[in-house]
């Protein structure tokens, strides 16, 4: 069956050349688009969608969330608000709380977050483990992960627990552990790996051997980097030819240009610097200096509990200097390239039909009318998956 998406006002694609139509139409067959065009020159489909002119954009690509975990921290974040600085310090908060947590009430807390995601026009989203940090807890975290998204990311090297005493493990080795015996566990459920390298959690010789490790097993790369200080992530990413160089809060002359002549993309978390009272990163720098920038939600109970990326989308605009364009491309398309994945964040002919349809005429009300819930359709695969109530 096929599908004609016809009267759309305007239709943001994400494709190399950044195109935007207007008086639009798309044909959807057998869950990919298969023509774009002028709605003038709409071919004939088995069925008919008339969207009185509102505008279309990819569904958007969330590369960066923690969604397998219990309870909340707005007692931290509370304090934030007060005044006490963020370091990182509270993972292991929810690490105790969701090693209590059976497999069903973490299972309902990942729906619950997806389902939230979906219904604002998030149709593919990574999800990383890391709330764990034990062999058996991470790999549950992962196959619950699994459930909800193919885009599975290990990550036990998030902070360095607590032993049985009570006292935080000696770093090198639990870093033996989350290279060995622990990843043995988890490849099987992951798609990916990640290593928070940053002051207070994994030093560069640390990261590298569980990243090394991670590839060896053959898991593609991930680095939590640069958030807190502006130490060795970002240049670890790119020397180990990681997707994703995730944060980029705290960047050196020498790391941009690492970044800007390697495949990394630059994922920023602008929910993470608006919930801990950080610097916001300089997306306009990165995206002159010729870097490919992503925008992700870092959906997680500490430091970024939101799971609105048209909302990181408005910070981006507001305190990052992005253009409304390029902070929509940077969450579809950019968000894709962190994947390494081309059949979605584009409405391009042969890609998955990941569609979301605005209750606005233009994809600028995003930044324009933040808080606003605009999406009124979302289609995954070229089904509707959510619709809004009139």
């Amino acid at each position: 069956m096929s599908l004609l998406i016809d009267c759309i006002g305007e239709l943001f694609t994400a494709d190399e050349d950044g195109s935007v139509h207007y008086d639009a139409a798309l044909v959807v067959e057998d869950g990919r688009i298969a023509w774009i065009g002028h709605r003038l020159n709409r071919p004939a489909a088995d069925d008919y969608l008339d969207l009185g002119y509102k505008a279309v954009i990819p569904g958007f690509v969330d590369s960066h969330a923690h969604l397998v975990f219990d309870g909340d921290r707005a007692g931290e974040f509370d304090a934030r608000m007060s005044g006490e600085p963020y370091d990182g310090g509270g993972i292991r908060t929810t690490v105790t709380a969701t090693r209590r947590a059976d497999d069903e009430r973490l299972r309902q807390n990942c729906a619950r977050l997806t389902a939230e995601m979906l219904r604002q026009g998030t149709t593919t989203v990574e999800i990383k483990s890391g709330y764990g940090l034990t062999v058996e807890d991470e790999a549950r975290s992962l196959r619950i992960a699994r459930e909800f998204t193919r885009e599975t990311t290990y990550l036990g090297a998030h902070t360095v627990p607590a032993g049985a005493d009570g006292t935080v493990m000696d770093a090198d080795e639990y870093t033996a552990l989350a290279a060995g015996p622990m990843l043995d566990a988890c490849a099987p459920y992951a798609k990916w790996a990640d290593v928070f390298c940053e002051r207070g959690a994994f030093d560069a010789d640390q990261a590298r051997a569980v990243l090394t490790a991670s590839a060896n097993a053959g898991l593609g790369l991930r680095v939590h980097a640069n958030q807190l200080t502006a130490g060795p992530g970002v240049r670890l990413a790119v020397e180990l030819g990681a997707a994703s160089a995730d944060h980029c809060t705290h960047l050196t002359d020498a790391d941009i240009d690492a970044l800007a002549n390697s495949s990394t993309v630059a994922t920023l978390l602008p929910g993470a610097e608006f919930s801990t009272r950080s610097p916001y990163p300089d997306a306009r720098r990165l995206l002159d200096a010729g870097v490919r920038v992503a925008l992700a939600t870092d959906c997680n109970p500490g430091s970024s509990y939101t799971s609105s990326m048209a909302f990181c989308i408005a910070l981006a605009v507001r305190e990052m200097h992005l253009t409304p364009a390029e902070a929509l491309e940077a969450a579809t398309a950019a968000g894709a390239d962190a994947l390494r994945r081309r059949d979605i964040g584009r409405i391009t002919v042969g890609a998955r039909a990941d569609l979301a349809v605005l209750d606005a005429p233009s994809f600028v009300h995003l930044a324009y009318r933040p808080g606003t819930p605009l999406i009124e359709t979302v289609f995954r695969g070229g089904a509707v998956v959510h619709a809004a109530t009139p």
